[in-house]
């Protein structure tokens, strides 16, 4: 079995390689090795791309359908995320029905943000599959940001919603999830009504601690 590494192109480089092709970035299957080292010198070479920089989302939505296939190319985005031991610990459930929708809504202070979305996707962990929580968290993670870029490449607004996990069991027993499964995020997606506007980050100066 192959070892690959995930990269995100800044412009769409064309290749043999296997890879997944949104509308402004793509990720990449990548064998390591010398392919993996080309790879990396081209995208350090470029300029972070401001998709990666700005990932605020609009919270309001329009009644328009988010398909299944645009579901589906969404979770495989995050399944392209890296994971230690490439033990990929992630589980997703899909949840579009309204009435599971409103139960799940009276779980969070963001209460709104579920009702207005048009599809919600539970991020799990699979801790049946743990290699090492801290790395599982991080893979996690890694996994929904892909999903994000994902969902802004096709134009779909998203939001992010982790106040949620005070009540992790409580949405798992809605979804079905048996015992080894743990929510670590809700996304609620659909199609925006208006653009986003321009978040607000600190400097990197303001942030980083030591440099030598």
């Amino acid at each position: 079995m192959h070892n690959y590494k995930v990269f995100l192109s800044v412009d769409n480089f064309r290749t043999d390689s296997d890879k997944l092709v949104f509308d402004d970035f793509t990720i990449l299957r990548i064998k390591q090795g010398a392919q993996a080292a080309e790879w990396r010198r081209k995208f350090n070479s470029k300029k972070v791309p401001r998709h990666v920089l700005m990932k605020d989302f609009n919270n309001y939505v329009t009644d328009e359908p988010v398909s299944d296939e645009l579901i589906d190319n969404i979770i495989e985005a995050g399944i392209w995320a890296p994971s230690g031991l490439n033990n990929q610990p992630w589980k997703f459930a899909v949840v579009r029905d309204n009435e599971l929708k409103t139960k799940i809504s009276t779980l969070t202070r963001y209460s709104k943000i579920i009702l207005n979305a048009n599809v919600l996707i539970a991020v799990l962990l699979d801790n049946s599959l743990s290699y090492d929580r801290t790395k599982d968290c991080q893979a996690i993670g890694a996994c929904i940001q892909n999903m994000l870029l994902a969902v802004h490449s096709m134009g779909l607004g998203a939001v992010w919603l982790g106040e949620i996990l005070k009540n992790k069991d409580k949405v798992l027993e809605l979804i079905g999830g048996s015992n080894a499964l743990e929510l670590m995020a809700v996304i609620a997606l659909g199609h925006p009504a208006e653009k986003s506007g321009k978040g607000m980050r600190k400097d990197a100066a303001q942030t980083i601690i030591f440099r030598k």
